[in-house]
């Protein structure tokens, strides 16, 4: 029905992607970079990472010094691992 009382008018670019309302810059060939990509990854990896410690930092008391030992030992672990990737340039964008 509402086709009926719209009309048929069509766009000049129908395929084109939108973003926000407005067309997008990016073609269709563009490609990211694989820093992109491993910026996103290494994100994930310490977000997840820290999803494990806050269960841990609510019920400490609860847990004991067992789990005080072993949560030092996995944040020294994970800034050793990002120290790591810091050196190594993976975070820099080039």
């Amino acid at each position: 029905m509402l086709n009926l009382l719209a009309g048929r008018r069509r766009a000049n670019r129908p395929q084109e992607p939108y973003e926000c309302g407005l067309p997008s810059e990016v073609q269709r060939g563009f490609r990211f970079g694989i820093s992109f990509y491993l910026v996103a990854m290494l994100f994930i990896l310490f977000d997840i990472e820290v999803i494990f410690l806050y269960p841990i930092a609510i019920q400490l008391r609860a847990f004991g010094a067992f789990a005080l030992s072993e949560t030092i030992v996995f944040v020294v672990l994970l800034m050793a691992a990002f120290v790591y990737v810091w050196r190594r340039g993976a975070l820099s964008w080039k």
